[in-house]
């Protein structure tokens, strides 16, 4: 059963929720300080922003004379042959939100060169990297996908939760990493769920997911070329893609945040493909991976002490949380199965256990 961790109650519309927050702030800010502050989170939406350039992250228009980061080599990687410069064709972001800090979210539309799906992808940099001091390295990548039916929006894109303030704060107290995040559609529609796999017949959400939006993030941003990089988090039914993905592709993925997931396949679209349903079974993924000694992968797994499912979390980790499966399991005290309680587990610890995994930016000596 995949349900949609962005809300406490399932019958509270996502649009309710804005509109209780927005009409509370109102009142307690008065028109003037409304005004500012839907000003300030809302100015420059949909505007052309451009990611990388030095001290900033401006609409695209801004800076026309800056000098790009493309496969010219202008500017190179200094020191770590791991760092991969964007290799480009860029793509044109448009901005959907503005944070506190000034860092932006934006969002583009990607035509899946491999899936042959096309979808919208949302992005967000860190401050660090506009900075000039990290101008020839690579920045680890988070890929955050969300639960339920995970279209035609990806819910981690969406201020309210507080994913990107979690990173910042922890970039700042020295418990995360500057992830890059990146936050795909996880489905092609609202009717069914795709377990984010290539089920026959259907659209082809596992390469979707493990192919195209990779290739798009290593075409705009500085990237790592190893898999120390690259890292998932999601909830609910994004929580089980990444995982999945992670098992599957353990040459390109390191590790994962898994909140409030599933285990196992069930999307009803894999009746008569046993065989590609088992190829896409964490569980037996996972064996494969004992069997064959490796490489390592890393999976964290949160779960609010207010919801059901650890009873498989817990039995997983005692089956097959062995030899190249490092697992670990993080309860969130009174946490529900929505969103904002696993930002809270990840502020908690899961950032910070994240980013002892994957491979930090590095400041250029001069």
């Amino acid at each position: 059963m995949h349900h949609d961790p962005y809300q406490p109650e399932p019958k509270r519309s996502r649009r309710l929720i804005w509109i209780s927050a927005v009409a509370a702030l109102a009142l307690v800010l008065g028109g003037g300080g409304f005004a500012a502050w839907k000003l300030d989170w809302f100015s420059g939406n949909g505007e052309a922003v451009s990611f990388g350039k030095t001290g900033t992250q401006t609409p695209a228009a801004a800076d026309p004379q800056a000098p790009s980061q493309s496969p010219s080599g202008k500017p190179s990687p200094s020191g770590d042959p791991d760092v991969l410069m964007p290799t480009g064709p860029k793509a044109d972001f448009k901005q959907t939100t503005k944070l506190d800090d000034g860092t932006i979210i934006a969002k583009t539309r990607l035509a899946g060169a491999k899936s042959g799906f096309e979808g919208d992808v949302w992005v967000w940099a860190p401050k660090e990297y506009d900075d000039p001091k990290y101008a020839k390295s690579g920045f680890p990548v988070l890929i955050a996908l969300p639960g339920g039916n995970g279209f035609p929006a990806n819910y981690w894109s969406d201020r309210s939760l507080g994913l990107q303030k979690a990173i910042t704060e922890g970039v700042r107290a020295g418990t995360s990493l500057p992830f890059i995040v990146v936050m795909p559609v996880l489905n092609p529609d609202n009717k069914y769920y795709y377990d984010g796999a290539d089920i026959p017949g259907q659209p082809k959400m596992g390469t979707w997911i493990a192919e195209d939006v990779p290739a798009f993030t290593k075409a705009n941003f500085r990237t790592y070329k190893s898999r120390d990089g690259w890292a998932f988090m999601g909830s609910s039914s994004g929580a089980f893609v990444g995982m999945k993905t992670v098992l599957q592709h353990p040459d390109k993925f390191k590790a994962v945040i898994a909140s409030g997931g599933e285990i196992v396949p069930d999307s009803p679209l894999w009746k008569g493909h046993q065989a590609e349903m088992d190829a896409n079974n964490p569980e037996k993924l996972a064996q494969k991976l004992i069997d064959t000694k490796g490489p390592e992968v890393f999976i964290n797994f949160q779960i609010g002490t207010k919801e059901s499912g650890k009873e498989r979390m817990t039995r997983f980790v005692q089956t097959y949380g062995k030899g190249p499966v490092k697992t670990t399991i993080r309860d969130i005290q009174n946490g529900e199965h929505n969103g904002w309680h696993y930002v809270r587990g990840m502020k908690e610890g899961s950032l910070e256990w994240i980013s002892k995994v994957l491979k930090a930016p590095k400041q250029d000596a001069a």
